[in-house]
């Protein structure tokens, strides 16, 4: 991080603009509020009934977490869809890449800048999420956990984001492209264990009218594993298995139909996040491809051959 040259540019840009502070500014008085307001209907609470639920005291770090995977969903590909695409618009990417950077150092740039603004935003609210540690209910080795899961969702966003950056010339294109992609993740793997899962039942009720008797426990089958690159799925795992939910919030075994435990299903979290890690280092290759043709071919040649070469 420290020698690559895109990151500390656009470090200190990012230090003069208004958007960053804004952003910290808003999330965190989101949060700050939702702290108040579930602390004011407890004590409320207390004084009508004269009784302490200390498990409701648990709602307050379920929403600053919910708060936060949105706020990661919503904001990275906006920060990073328009990083390298803008360059281009500016008509400053091909001079940039006339120089001794290369298309790595770029995109791996513009993903240190993107992580560096979602460190500041969780450390930020470290203070108001740190409060469910009065009442108990939530290790300290919950909160590492979660925001790892954090950072590897807004790793996965972000690589989706520079990726289309590198694909499209215009910023628009690319910020459309970026959250398209991040809803057939999110939405799609989803939707097509749901279609899949309709159509079985349908087939299992039809067959059950024609020859009679009873039918058999119907799933959308191996479909269920796209849910392994779903950000989204993975965190609801994380916050059913540290609330200790197992009756009232099913695991995603259970959805689709049921069906027997496996490795994967017994370890979907880690698995999850090794996937979203390794299809994040696809996109991110991808973007540095797109990028490398783009520099002239002799400047290319003496670049592999060394700073020698051009003599």
């Amino acid at each position: 991080m420290r020698s690559n040259p895109i990151y500390k540019r656009e470090r200190t840009v990012g230090s003069r603009s208004i958007r960053i502070p804004m952003i910290l500014t808003v999330f965190n008085c989101i949060l700050a509020l939702a702290a108040l307001l579930n602390m004011y209907s407890m004590v409320a609470q207390v004084e009508v009934t004269a009784e302490i639920q200390y498990s409701a005291f648990l709602e307050l770090y379920v929403f600053g977490a919910v708060i936060a995977f949105v706020m990661i969903l919503f904001v990275m590909p906006a920060l990073t869809a328009g990083s390298i695409s803008g360059e281009r618009e500016r008509q400053t990417l091909d001079l940039l890449l006339s120089t001794q950077v290369t298309g790595l150092e770029v995109a791996a740039g513009k993903l240190m800048a993107a992580m560096h603004h979602v460190i500041l935003l969780f450390v930020s609210s470290f203070p108001v999420m740190a409060m469910s540690f009065v009442y108990g209910g939530i290790r300290l080795w919950d909160l590492a956990f979660l925001v790892l899961s954090f950072l590897v969702a807004a790793l996965f966003t972000a690589c989706i984001g520079i990726c289309f950056s590198a694909l499209c010339r215009r910023t628009t294109m690319a910020t459309a492209l970026s959250y398209g992609m991040l809803a057939l993740f999110v939405a799609g793997t989803y939707g097509i264990n749901q279609f899949i899962w309709s159509m079985a039942n349908v087939e299992n009720v039809s067959y059950v009218n024609q020859i009679g008797g009873m039918g058999g426990q119907v799933n959308s089958g191996g479909f269920l594993y796209l849910l392994l690159l779903n950000p989204a799925v993975t965190f609801y795992e994380i916050i059913r298995g540290q609330l200790g939910r197992q009756e009232t919030m099913a695991s995603v075994g259970q959805w689709f139909g049921g069906r027997p435990d496996n490795p994967i299903l017994g370890a979907w979290v880690p698995v999850s996040l090794v996937l979203q890690v390794l299809l994040a280092g696809v996109f991110l290759a991808a973007a540095v491809w797109c990028l490398s043709p783009g520099l002239p071919k002799g400047r290319r040649s003496r670049r592999e051959k060394g700073p020698g070469a051009a003599k």
